[in-house]
């Protein structure tokens, strides 16, 4: 990230800040003197990347998203300029088994988080974490963002209604909010073991059978953490001044790989040999899946710092001091 004077003593408020993506954001923010505002369902976690310090330096709130009034009264004493909405329930599995739970916390959340900023005075800017599965599933590709949100499932479903009441917000009442879609964000601090890339670093280092869930063909783009929260920050910075509202930006590196493919290069980054087993029993799950960037580069200068194999690397040396 580039150093800028914007972010110094900004009011911030970054809900899910405890997790993956929310944490490395969290901390990129702090070394740019932010004051950070984290609200999450669960804080002070025991794995986490925030060292004694880093929660010294944050204002950690235990809540949900979908408690209007607790959202509404942060906002106010906080005096928040800025959002980075984060918060939702992300895990596709978890996500088919409640199927209301996803829809209370991906939807509902959303509406509330918006609903507070239109009755709050400092709000500048807000950015909303949608995902590439909004779009659900098409036959071109790589999708840009005119590809039509129609997701089929519950947490593809649960991203395309966030992403159209993000758009209502704008569009009715003015809200300076512009939503992110990303492909696969991997790398440090990624403790959910269900995901791919941790899971396949962990059985490597490990020494475990690794099992893949799909028919190891399924094809996505994976993309580096700290190129994501660079693109989420030059957007909350650029939303304003370049009338960003109502838009929508990918992130991606426009490289799509296979399964099998990825799982390959993690063993080779690792030193180990490939030992995994294919169980093909991945239900629901859109086979093939990558996003283009173009306007993202275009409108907002973001332009990837890591190449896929050098994310994986640091991502690989990482997961072997924490795990060893």
């Amino acid at each position: 990230m580039q150093k800028t004077k914007f972010w110094k003593n900004k009011n911030v408020l970054i809900t899910g800040y405890e997790g993956f993506l929310g944490s490395n954001l969290t901390r990129m923010l702090l070394s740019a003197v932010a004051k950070i505002v984290g609200l999450d369902i669960e804080v002070k976690r025991k794995r986490t990347v925030f060292t004694k310090d880093d929660y010294k330096r944050i204002i950690t709130i235990k809540g949900s998203v979908t408690d209007y009034n607790l959202v509404k009264e942060i906002i106010s004493r906080y005096q928040v300029d800025v959002i980075f909405h984060l918060a939702a329930e992300a895990i596709v599995d978890k996500c088919l088994k409640d199927p209301l739970l996803t829809f209370s916390s991906n939807i509902e959340g959303t509406w509330k988080i918006l609903e507070a900023c239109r009755n709050s005075n400092t709000v500048k800017s807000i950015v909303i974490a949608s995902s590439d599965k909004a779009y659900g599933s098409h036959k071109i590709l790589p999708y840009t963002e005119k590809t039509p949100l129609q997701g089929n499932h519950p947490y593809d479903a649960s991203k395309s209604c966030a992403d159209l009441i993000a758009y209502t917000y704008f569009h009715t009442y003015g809200l300076p909010v512009a939503v992110t879609r990303c492909g696969n964000i991997y790398g440090p601090g990624d403790f959910n073991f269900s995901r791919i890339v941790p899971d396949a670093i962990k059985c490597a280092i490990t020494g475990k059978m690794l099992f893949i869930r799909s028919n190891g063909k399924f094809t996505r783009d994976y993309v580096y953490v700290d190129d994501i929260v660079a693109g989420y920050i030059l957007l909350a910075e650029k939303l304003q001044k370049l009338k960003l509202g109502g838009e929508a930006f990918n992130f991606s590196y426009e490289n799509p790989i296979t399964v099998t493919k990825l799982v390959k290069k993690i063993y080779q980054l690792a030193g180990e040999v490939p030992n995994y087993k294919i169980l093909n029993e991945a239900k629901y799950e859109i086979k093939h899946q990558y996003l283009s960037p173009k306007k993202a580069r275009k409108i907002l200068g973001w332009q990837p710092q890591y190449s896929f194999e050098q994310g994986l690397l640091k991502t690989v040396r990482w997961y072997k001091k924490y795990l060893i």
